[in-house]
């Protein structure tokens, strides 16, 4: 029995193992782009198998695809999105400018599948053929963007969910620490009061903002390529297959697609993908502020911060014994880093195309989902595992409003900023509070000293 069979393209003949579904141009690709050593993204998959099934549902009612081919073809894609086959899609993320390659290792598996469902055997492809009826009316050109704002879309919806978690989780925070009073910080110098809550409370928010700013992208990701072909003609496709196939597309992957308004746009320009990256970006950036300040408010136990408690997850040292590190804070803040980086990589990508098709798709696809789904990995563990489990250290917190000095801050209206700034001086100098020493002095009575410094005069 033949390990190979020979498999004929547009380039001639070419030797293919004799099982895979795929045929010679994904061989011979496969050949060429070891870049990775990965296989492609399951939603990348998923979103092309769904737009070529759109694509011969839509040719066959305009009559362009034998309907036998297209029942073959539509069948061979209903057992892929089933999970079959998912192993004979084997060229890299990181493969031929545009994707080609892997539109057409999407075609030829689709293909072959058909030809078995039509009673052939792999290789005839006389009976289905990749390009002539499984890419009837399409080009990579178009197909590929169409796969890349589908399959975006697919991760995203998961990393709203992991969000919307998270965001609930430090709304939760918020409530908890409500009445916790602590030294706020600016400049990492003191100043006047929070709440434990308020901290809490704004990176709620500022997430939240965040979050909404990506819904926004994946709006514009709506807008799809299907139906421009190579150049954003649409020549090669019939009158009103656009329309038809991006119909199809929409129920088959439950996403609200339409048109563009521009298919030339839609091939040249990656606007709305590099405004999709930067929003994740942004996202990551207020989240690594966010797990700095938990870093920091944990910093200790005897020499640091030591605000909050943090719950141990594993040993935090190989050799001091009892370390308990926030490796969480500190992993979340590796993965917004490189959620960073991955987004230079778009930009640079998305400047970087030529005239009628930007060829960069297939790197600022892999950067995009590479970010998508660290954070759908990581953020549900990173929610549950450190921020339900944050506990407040108050007997720390009420020592540092007790010595702090800047209260005296609130004392301005009553002994104005220059006598002010000596209790402030006298205070860090002698180690008295300022409530001892403006007592002492007789600078105001006890009643106005305790209204002064009271939850209410700090505006919490």
């Amino acid at each position: 029995m033949s390990y190979f069979r020979i498999d004929k393209d547009s380039l001639g003949e070419f030797k293919v193992p004799s099982d895979a579904y795929y045929g010679p141009f994904t061989a011979r690709a496969n050949s060429q782009y070891k870049v990775t050593g990965l296989r492609p993204h399951i939603n990348l998959i998923k979103a092309y198998i769904m737009i070529k099934k759109s694509a011969a549902l839509a040719n066959k009612d305009l009559e362009t695809l034998d309907p036998v081919k297209a029942d073959a073809i539509v069948k061979s894609c209903n057992e892929i999105l089933s999970g079959k086959l998912i192993d004979q899609f084997v060229v890299e993320p990181i493969n031929s400018g545009a994707g080609t390659a892997f539109n057409m290792n999407a075609n030829e598996v689709i293909a072959n599948r058909a030809i078995e469902i039509l009673g052939g055997k792999k290789g005839e492809y006389e009976i289905v053929s990749p390009n002539d009826h499984v890419n009837m009316s399409q080009s990579s050109n178009d197909t590929f963007p169409t796969a890349m704002h589908v399959s975006i879309l697919l991760n995203l919806s998961e990393t709203i969910t992991v969000l919307d978690k998270l965001i609930r989780s430090l709304r939760k925070k918020e409530d908890d620490f409500q009445n916790v009073i602590k030294i706020g910080r600016t400049h990492l110098m003191d100043a006047l009061p929070v709440t434990l809550g308020t901290e809490f409370g704004e990176y709620a928010f500022s997430l939240k903002k965040a979050k909404e700013n990506i819904s926004h992208n994946m709006e514009n990701l709506t807008y799809v390529a299907l139906g421009g072909t190579a150049v954003g003609s649409g020549a090669n496709s019939p009158n009103m297959y656009k329309e038809r196939a991006i119909s199809y597309l929409s129920d088959i992957s439950g996403l609200k697609l339409r048109p563009s308004e521009n298919l030339y746009y839609a091939l040249q320009s990656k606007f709305d993908v590099a405004n999709c990256s930067s929003a994740i970006r942004n996202i990551a950036l207020e989240m690594i502020k966010m797990s700095n300040d938990i870093r920091l408010m944990a910093s200790g136990p005897v020499s640091g911060l030591a605000e909050i408690l943090i719950p141990a997850v594993h040993a935090g040292s190989s050799i001091m014994p009892g370390k308990v590190n926030p490796s969480l804070a500190e992993c979340l803040n590796m993965i917004c880093f490189i959620i960073v980086g991955n987004d230079v990589s778009v930009a640079m990508a998305a400047q970087a195309g030529q005239f009628e098709l930007n060829v960069m798709m297939p790197g600022m696809l892999k950067c995009i989902l590479d970010s998508t789904d660290m954070l759908n990995n990581f953020l549900p563990i990173f929610t549950s595992n450190l921020i339900d489990g944050l506990k407040e250290n108050r007997e720390k917190i009420e020592s540092y409003i007790d010595k702090s000095p800047v209260l005296v801050t609130l004392l301005n209206p009553y002994i104005g900023y220059l006598k002010a700034a000596e209790i402030y001086k006298e205070s860090l100098n002698t180690n008295k509070s300022v409530r001892e020493l403006v007592l002492d002095k007789k600078l105001m009575t006890k009643e106005d000293l305790d209204k002064a410094l009271s939850k209410d005069n700090l505006g919490l």
